[in-house]
């Protein structure tokens, strides 16, 4: 994912030998800097230059973050077209990987809050007091004990300013099956 281009999908001549020396730079969570060919006509894009932008350390060495860093992957992969860019997506993108990487914010408000940035940069901002759009009831985002706080925090701040609430289980099912439920609706 490019902040310039959105998704683009490419080829690394070689990549696969031993001996290979852009290899190590093609793992999922890794933000590098890429200079590719590009051509209109073609579906993949020959890499011919690839070096580190920025490495996370922790973030590949906790099995929990690796989880939610795919995750965030996953769903930015699955909601976004090829060539379709939203450089301030890139940003948050790059932004909830550091904080899983190094920050104190618990992973699951950090993933929520992606969600949240993800639907409303792709122009489906949630609006939490509505449970119900076409014919579609969506399960009660305020089902938990402080499930409307943090959502509300998770809404109207940036990642770094959002309170580090604990989730109770109610408030983890609640905020997860309507983020859910709202992101395989739209």
């Amino acid at each position: 994912y490019t902040r310039e281009q959105g998704k683009v999908s490419v080829i690394v001549k070689g990549a696969r030998r031993k001996k290979s020396p852009l290899a190590a730079y093609f793992q999922p969570m890794n933000h590098i800097e890429l200079v590719y060919y590009y051509k209109q006509t073609r579906d993949l894009q020959a890499v011919s230059k690839a070096s580190f932008n920025h490495i996370w350390n922790d973030l590949n060495q906790d099995l929990k973050k690796i989880t939610y860093g795919l995750a965030v992957l996953e769903l930015t992969d699955k909601t976004n077209t090829d060539t379709d860019p939203h450089p301030e997506l890139f940003d948050e993108l790059v932004d909830v990987l550091s904080e899983l990487d190094t920050g104190n914010l618990r992973a699951n408000l950090i993933f929520w809050y992606y969600q949240v940035k993800l639907l409303t940069t792709l122009g489906f901002k949630p609006n939490f007091y509505n449970t119900e759009e076409e014919h579609v009831k969506f399960p009660n985002p305020f089902a938990g004990p402080n499930s409307e706080k943090i959502l509300t925090d998770l809404n109207e701040n940036s990642l770094k300013s959002i309170t580090n609430t604990v989730a109770t289980n109610k408030d983890r099912k609640a905020i997860s099956d309507y983020l859910t439920t709202f992101i395989k609706y739209h």
